[in-house]
């Protein structure tokens, strides 16, 4: 089964893969990500795979029939794909050289402007789930790409909130937050001429850092070379830090966000931005998203960010003096 099925007290939608139920347990010696398995070029940098157990499908099957006049089914169309960031199993971000990672850029950009060609897909978002907390079976160094025919509730939040504001304010609301966050300094982790790291006001997550760009650019597809270099080396910098922070390999998600597509012109009120989501809250202890946070999407951070910000541009010093 797969299929989109209307959340009423919400108005999202949600993605029924009970499929993905079915996938099957990977033989410890055994990597379809590596070369030789044969699922994969013998030869390569970084490389595109086509999910095997989709969420989201150009080709979809018809929703199950257990819509009515209240309950709501759309087909699961859209598109899953798999981002290889290396042909070496068990390397990670930050120990890629620079040049290797801006192959990555250069790839997200590439596939970004394939899949938003398909005028039903309305958001595409690029993102990479590290570490086992996070339910990471597949150590191989990867991350994924989904094509959304809808925009997903928390997008849809941010775009409404970057319109209003650019109607009361004539502004950006993301080139502000950024404003904002530089002239205070103390959650700033470190910057360079195109991008800016920075533990935000408002973080849900005591570790969980933003990577803005300091240029107002909608999407990754708008940044010049020189811009994809720079994010290039921000990344490996900032994934770095988080490894040097308690001195293990860190468990994260990240998450890219680029402007909706195949709608409106969103150029004027959407900023391209980068958020972390680490699970850890300690060097031994896990943040769990419990009832507050799940049942009614209230956070709560049991950190301060501008005391949380100081060990996190420790750790930075430490990455950078290695």
């Amino acid at each position: 089964m797969a299929e989109l099925r209307k959340h009423p007290l919400t108005n999202d939608w949600i993605m029924i893969a009970s499929h993905r139920q079915g996938r099957p347990q990977m033989p410890k010696d055994y990597c379809p990500f590596c070369p030789g398995s044969g699922k994969v070029p013998d030869h390569y940098d970084v490389y595109e795979y086509d999910n095997d157990f989709p969420a989201l499908s150009q080709n979809p099957p018809e929703p199950d029939p257990v819509a009515n006049g209240y309950f709501e089914t759309a087909p699961a169309y859209g598109k899953c794909e798999v981002i290889l960031y290396s042909p070496e199993h068990t390397i990670t971000l930050p120990e890629l050289p620079t040049e290797h990672i801006k192959k990555l850029v250069d790839l997200w950009v590439e596939r970004f402007n394939v899949i938003k060609e398909d005028e039903k897909i309305k958001y595409v978002f690029i993102f990479e789930n590290r570490g086992e907390l996070v339910g990471v079976t597949m150590p191989h160094p990867h991350g994924q790409i989904y094509g959304y025919s809808f925009l997903p509730k928390k997008l849809e939040l941010e775009v409404e909130n970057a319109k209003r504001y650019l109607k009361e304010k004539d502004a950006c609301l993301f080139c502000e937050m950024l404003r904002q966050e530089v002239a205070f300094e103390q959650r700033v982790i470190f910057r360079n001429d195109h991008f800016t790291v920075f533990l935000p006001f408002f973080t849900e997550y005591p570790y969980g850092v933003y990577i803005m760009s300091n240029t107002h650019r909608p999407t990754i597809a708008d940044f010049t070379e020189e811009e994809r270099l720079a994010l290039a080396e921000t990344l490996r910098r900032t994934t770095g830090m988080l490894d040097s922070l308690f001195g293990y390999k860190f468990p994260y998600m990240m998450c890219m966000y680029n402007a909706p597509v195949n709608g409106e012109d969103p150029s004027a009120y959407f900023h391209w931005h980068i958020a972390f989501y680490p699970p850890m809250r300690s060097a031994d202890k896990v943040k769990f998203n419990a009832s507050s946070e799940t049942g009614a999407w209230a956070h709560c951070n049991p950190t301060c960010p501008e005391e949380t910000a100081k060990e996190l541009r420790a750790a930075y010093e430490r990455f950078m003096g290695k």
